[in-house]
């Protein structure tokens, strides 16, 4: 796959592509809904015989468009994006600067720019994509702004168990913690990718070791609480439980939540590694205990439920 990335600043005429079909949206999650419009994409690019798109923004509208949010949180970031549109097999992925410039450009201006000038002869998006100006442009009005120039499919919206399957829809089953469905909604499981750090090294004290997360600014976080989850560590998945939260019975304030995971029947030196979290399964509420002994005995009680959970 190959990554190009474009703004309002930079020439677009001497790239020399060949003739694609793209899907365009922000796709973040990369969800089921967004996985029929990519898929809708490849079957064009095969009848026509070209390659295939997809065209992403970065960072989300919302940065630049809403004063009051200064920072996006993602299910997918851009990297992970990246590896999931390459396992997907597509050929380009152009990744749009979003900023003011591009914010203002009117409707037939980014059809030319971003569609023609790029040799996009085939254009897929859902129904509610929307681009230029004050998101003038719709799927309704691009045969206006293309003149002939390509074609276009709409993919309606794809639902799941009579909702529409959306980002949105992700984000709150995710601050309630119900991760079961997400995975769902994805097609795969939510995870958490971050580099292990020292940590306090209390759980090693009595006997749960945990690797300490961190580098999460970027990715949309979970429900505070206990989960059964997998680990990704030298290509290999490992069993394991993850507490995401405040760490309240040793920390009476906390600037902002930690991911620690316990790997099961693991004894390596993670320390300043890269890890993805896989979240599978809710298990509790974190909560704040009155010693080391009522952690124990919870930590015990947890690890039984998440190995049963996991038919270990």
């Amino acid at each position: 796959m190959k990554t190009i990335e474009l703004s309002e600043s930079l020439p677009k005429h001497d790239l020399h592509l060949e003739p694609s079909s793209v899907a365009v949206g922000f796709f973040d999650g990369v969800h089921k809904g967004h996985q029929e419009v990519i898929k809708t994409a490849q079957d064009k690019a095969k009848e026509l015989g070209i390659q295939t798109a997809v065209m992403t923004f970065d960072p989300h509208p919302s940065v630049v468009l809403n004063k009051k949010i200064q920072h996006a949180r993602y299910i997918t970031p851009l990297s992970e994006k990246q590896e999931i549109l390459e396992a997907m097999g597509i050929h380009y992925l152009f990744i749009v600067r979003f900023d003011q410039s591009l914010a203002a450009l009117p409707p037939e201006k980014f059809v030319d720019d971003y569609f023609v000038e790029l040799n996009i002869k085939h254009v897929v998006a859902g129904f509610d994509f929307s681009y230029g100006h004050k998101g003038k442009g719709s799927m309704e009005t691009l045969p206006q702004h293309a003149k002939g120039r390509l074609t276009y499919t709409v993919v309606d919206r794809i639902d799941q168990e009579h909702t529409k399957v959306s980002s949105t829809r992700i984000r709150d089953l995710l601050k309630k913690g119900n991760v079961s469905s997400v995975n769902e909604l994805l097609g795969r499981e939510f995870n958490i990718e971050g580099t292990v750090v020292a940590g306090d090294e209390r759980g090693r004290t009595i006997g749960y070791p945990t690797a300490n997360i961190t580098d999460m600014e970027e990715q949309y976080l979970p429900k505070v609480g206990v989960y059964a989850v997998t680990v990704e560590y030298k290509g290999e998945r490992y069993y394991g439980m993850a507490n995401f939260g405040m760490k309240p019975t040793f920390h009476s304030e906390a600037a902002s939540p930690s991911l620690e995971v316990h790997v099961f029947d693991f004894d390596e030196d993670l320390y300043g590694t890269r890890l993805k979290v896989f979240f599978h399964h809710f298990i509790r509420d974190e909560q704040k205990f009155n010693g080391v002994e009522d952690i124990t005995a919870q930590l015990n009680r947890d690890e039984r439920e998440i190995r049963r959970y996991f038919q270990l």
